[in-house]
């Protein structure tokens, strides 16, 4: 089996005139948190949107597994095994916990109620979601009943996190997990993220702020002008050289070019 769970080679995508996408490659490997990181119009979005799904591409070729895919939309990424959390974290406030978690795939009670009647089985998806939050140490959460509009940010960036890798998944993208959130939460929320790789899953990350990308990240991938321009491991450069490279105002050492 390949060590990589994911991995993408010459992504292209256009929008008339404009070029979102060009050439672009991406390895993610199973187990690591990839940091993907780009000024505003890399191209990053686009690359991530074309690997979930929510993007057709034009040309390139994307591997889970090592077998070649294609998403026709989010939800077939999703029953691939590929969860994304979006910086919006796409919660329904007026909902319990319990509630958000299984959203869009709810238990049926068993026997005709379920089948003719389709009541839900809320008794078992509380319980089931009380194993997904104390999977991720989430022990602040007390009452699974509790409306998401109720939570602290961090709480509810937990949520998010349960339900993406709570249901088997191989590989979820955090698209800015700690844009809106203050020191504590930050840390909180980084904490979990090492959680779900130590849950054998393999992370992405997309984010704009270098220390927590230095502090959790296993490799880093560099995005500019449409396409991967290097990878990066934290112990082997500074912030300082990550942001210079990304911004173009130095080229990447030979040894660490995409």
């Amino acid at each position: 089996m390949t060590d990589l769970v994911l991995s993408a080679r010459g992504l292209s995508k256009r929008y008339g005139r404009v070029v979102a996408m060009e050439r672009a490659d991406f390895d993610l490997k199973r187990g690591e948190i990839l940091a993907v990181i780009g000024d505003n119009g890399a191209g990053k979005s686009t690359l991530i949107k074309t690997l979930v799904g929510a993007v057709a591409p034009d040309a390139g070729e994307i591997r889970l597994d090592g077998a070649p895919v294609r998403f026709a939309s989010p939800q077939e990424a999703r029953l691939a095994g590929i969860e994304t959390v979006y910086q919006s974290l796409a919660l329904s406030p007026a909902l319990s916990i319990a509630d958000n978690l299984f959203l869009g795939r709810e238990l049926r009670s068993s026997g005709p109620l379920g089948r003719f009647f389709r009541n839900l089985d809320k008794a078992e998806m509380a319980r089931q979601a009380r194993v997904h939050l104390q999977a991720l140490g989430l022990s602040t959460v007390q009452d699974i009943d509790q409306r998401v509009e109720t939570l602290s940010g961090g709480q509810r960036q937990g949520v998010a996190i349960a339900r993406a890798c709570g249901f088997g998944g191989k590989v979820v993208f955090m698209d800015e997990p700690t844009a809106a959130l203050g020191v504590k939460e930050s840390r909180k929320v980084l904490d979990l993220i090492r959680s779900v790789r130590e849950r054998g899953l393999s992370v992405v990350v997309i984010s704009h702020n270098m220390p927590h990308v230095f502090e959790i990240a296993d490799r880093i991938h560099v995005h500019r002008l449409g396409r991967r321009i290097a990878v990066l491991r934290p112990s082997d450069c500074t912030m300082s050289d990550a942001v210079s490279i990304m911004t173009g105002a130095s080229p990447p050492p030979a040894a660490l070019a995409a």
